[in-house]
């Protein structure tokens, strides 16, 4: 069983909670909205980064991360952007398994087509009366499961 880390919009705050839950975690992928380099560098003290830039990464330390990202792991195809809105592709077409998105801070989870639409929600600063939260993806023998995990906060 292989476990995929995923977390977003955390603008510059990562807070211990999400840092524990995404231990253990085989690779993390940040969605977009990074806020620092800070950040990255310590998911990366957990296990490899796969990160896309958001719309308030917009400094030249961002312009290492693409807007999107296509990820290749455990035999399965990963299409990473930050904004839904941007998606230039038929998932089920270019064989894509997962799109892992973020940017509305709204958790979600749902299939379409037989590909997995997965949006962690926000782990940065509460933002209304929406939760916090992050992602778990794992990959088994018997597909993909999905699991958001609400953080307190």
């Amino acid at each position: 069983m292989s476990t995929i880390g995923v977390i977003s919009d955390t603008h510059g705050l990562l807070r211990p909670e999400a840092l524990h839950t995404l231990k253990g975690s085989d690779i993390i992928i940040h969605a977009g909205d990074i806020g620092t380099i800070q950040v990255i560098d310590e998911l990366s003290s957990i296990a490899p980064v796969y990160a896309v830039r958001g719309n308030v990464d917009t400094g030249s330390c961002f312009s290492k991360f693409p807007a999107i990202e296509y990820v290749k792991y455990a035999d399965v195809n990963l299409y990473v952007l930050h904004n839904i809105d941007d998606l230039d592709l038929d998932p089920p077409s270019a064989d894509i398994a997962v799109v892992i998105y973020g940017h509305s801070h709204q958790p979600l989870m749902e299939k379409r087509h037989d590909v997995l639409y997965f949006n962690p929600g926000s782990a940065g600063p509460k933002r209304f009366k929406l939760p916090v939260a992050v992602g778990r993806l794992k990959i088994g023998s018997s597909g993909i499961e999905g699991e958001i995990i609400s953080l307190p906060g």
